[in-house]
C-alpha cells in the first residue's frame, strides 16, 4: 500500500467541474483559429532531444525534461570523473516536448512534400517544463498555438493581433498587447556598441518587468556589458508616448543601423494596419520586450491581463529560419502561443467563467422505481436524440439524495415523471435554481430546454 500518495510538483489533477471549464476555453480558441483558416495538428509528446536542444537559448536548455533511454542503459557508459559531461547524452535520448513551436517546425520539415504554404496550423496539446513551481507556473501545462509558416508578409502578424484581440474579448478578459522587434532590439545593441551581446542583452531586457529596471541593471553589468553602454541603453528603452510618437523617435535614434531601422518599418506597417481594423484591446509598442527564446528575428507579442496580476497569458513573435535547422532554409514563419492554465487563472480569479461552462447535464430525470424507470428511458432517448444531455437517476433512492446530487451537480432542470404523470403523459419540470414547478407535454419540454441552451 503506497503511503502519502501525491503527483509530482508543478502538476494537476482537474475535477470534472474543471475540465469543463477548460474545454470552455479551448473551444473558444479553437473556434476563433479556424474562423481565420487555420487546421489543426498533433505532434508526440517526445521528442528527440536533439531536435529540442539549441532552440531556447541557455535558460531555456536547462528546463528541458529529459527522458532516460529504456533498459539497461548504463551498461556501455563510461561513468568515469573524466566523462561527467559527455553522460547526458549517453543516456538520454529523448526529451518532453518544451513548447509547440519547434516540434512544428520539425513536422513542416519532415511533411513539406504534403502541405500546402503558406501553412495555418494550430495546436493545443501540453507540454512540459523543468521551472520551479509557483502560482501561475507549472510544470505541465497547456498551450494552444498558431502559427503560419512560409510567408513574409506583416498581413499574418496583423491577423494575430487580430485573433489574441478576438479570443481574449470572447472570454471577456481585458488585455494588453504588446508589440516589439527584435530587428529594433539588435539596432539597439548595435548603437550603444554591443552588436555582439544581443543575447545577453535581450535575456536580461525581457525581465524588466518581473525584476525592476535596477536589477536588469545590475544583471547587464554582471554580465560584461560596459556601464557605458548601459548608461546609453537607459534612456532609449524609457521611451515615452504612444506607439507612433515611439516609432518616430526611435527612427531618430536609430538612423545609424540598417538593422533597427528595418525593425521600425515592420512596426510602422503593423500599426499602421492595426489602425485600418481597430481592436477592442489597448496595443502599444514596448521596447522592454524581448521575449527570452533565441528563435525570434523579428516581430515579438506579449500579451498580459489588465485586471490581474498573473503575468503574460500569451506570447509569440517571427522566426526567419527555424526550419534551417531541420534542413529547410529559407522558410518565414510567425506564431503566437496561448497559455490555457493561466488563462484559467484569471478567469477563475475574476469570476469570469460563465454559468453554463459549468454543468454538461441539462436535465435529471428523478427514479421513482421500476414502472417510473421503464417510462423514463423511452423518453431520455427522445430528448438526447434533440441533443440535449440528460441523466436518468440510477435508482430508485430517497428524493431528497437524488435532489442533491443534481444540486451539487449544477443540473439545472429536473423532470419528476410519478404515476399521474405516466396516465397524462405530462412531465412535471422543476427549475433548481427558482424552485418553479410546472407541467408540460414531451413537446413542449423539448422547446423550452432548447430556448434554454
Amino acid at each position: 500500500m503506497i503511503k502519502n500518495i501525491s503527483i509530482p510538483k508543478g502538476t494537476r489533477d482537474f475535477s470534472p467541474e474543471e475540465v469543463v471549464k477548460r474545454k470552455y476555453i479551448f473551444n473558444t480558441i479553437e473556434k476563433i483559429f479556424q474562423l481565420y483558416g487555420y487546421m489543426p495538428i498533433e505532434t508526440p509528446a517526445m521528442e528527440n532531444l536533439s531536435t529540442l536542444t539549441g532552440k531556447y537559448g541557455d535558460e531555456g536548455d536547462r528546463l528541458i525534461f529529459k527522458i532516460l533511454n529504456s533498459g539497461n542503459f548504463l551498461d556501455n557508459v563510461d561513468l568515469s570523473e573524466k566523462n561527467q559531461n559527455k553522460i547526458g547524452a549517453q543516456i538520454c535520448e529523448k526529451a518532453l516536448r518544451y513548447d509547440l513551436t519547434v516540434p512544428f517546425a520539425r513536422y513542416v520539415v519532415m511533411n513539406q512534400n504534403e502541405i500546402t504554404f503558406p501553412f495555418k496550423r494550430y495546436q493545443l496539446q501540453p507540454v512540459w517544463r523543468a521551472d520551479k513551481p509557483q502560482k501561475g507556473r507549472y510544470r505541465e501545462f497547456f498551450q494552444c498555438d498558431v502559427d503560419v509558416i512560409g510567408s513574409n508578409s506583416l498581413l499574418n502578424e496583423v491577423e494575430l493581433i487580430q485573433i489574441i484581440d478576438r479570443i481574449f474579448n470572447e472570454l471577456n478578459i481585458n488585455v494588453k498587447i504588446k508589440v516589439n522587434n527584435r530587428k529594433i532590439l539588435s539596432g539597439i545593441a548595435e548603437i550603444i556598441g554591443e552588436k555582439e551581446r544581443i543575447t545577453d542583452i535581450t535575456v536580461s531586457i525581457d525581465k524588466i518587468e518581473k525584476i525592476g529596471f535596477d536589477k536588469v541593471v545590475e544583471e547587464l553589468l554582471n554580465k560584461g556589458i560596459s556601464k557605458n553602454a548601459v548608461e546609453k541603453l537607459k534612456p532609449v528603452i524609457n521611451i515615452k508616448g504612444g506607439a507612433i510618437e515611439k516609432l518616430k523617435q526611435l527612427k531618430d535614434i536609430l538612423k545609424s543601423s540598417e538593422t533597427g531601422m528595418k525593425g521600425v518599418e515592420e512596426a510602422e506597417a503593423i500599426f499602421n494596419c492595426i489602425g485600418l481594423t481597430p481592436t477592442k484591446s489597448e496595443v502599444e509598442i514596448d521596447l522592454n520586450l524581448a521575449r527570452g527564446l533565441d528563435y525570434y528575428t523579428g516581430t515579438i507579442i506579449e500579451v498580459s491581463a489588465k485586471d490581474s496580476a498573473i503575468g503574460s497569458v500569451c506570447g509569440g513573435g517571427r522566426y526567419d529560419d527555424l526550419t534551417g535547422i531541420f534542413g529547410l532554409p529559407d522558410v518565414s514563419g510567425v506564431g503566437v502561443s496561448f497559455g490555457a492554465d493561466r488563462i484559467y487563472d484569471v478567469l477563475t480569479e475574476l469570476n469570469l467563467f460563465p454559468e453554463k461552462s459549468e454543468t454538461t447535464t441539462k436535465l435529471l430525470f428523478i427514479n421513482f422505481g421500476k414502472e417510473e424507470e421503464k417510462y423514463c428511458l423511452k423518453i431520455i432517448s427522445e430528448i438526447r436524440n434533440a441533443g440535449i444531455s440528460s441523466e436518468l437517476y440510477p435508482e430508485p433512492a430517497k428524493l431528497k439524495r437524488q435532489m442533491s446530487y443534481a444540486d451539487n451537480k449544477k443540473i439545472p432542470f429536473v423532470a419528476l415523471i410519478g404515476s399521474e404523470e405516466m396516465q397524462s403523459n405530462l412531465i412535471t419540470l422543476k427549475d433548481m435554481k427558482s424552485g418553479e414547478q410546472k407541467k408540460m407535454s414531451m413537446n413542449d419540454l423539448l422547446g423550452f430546454l432548447k430556448s434554454h441552451e
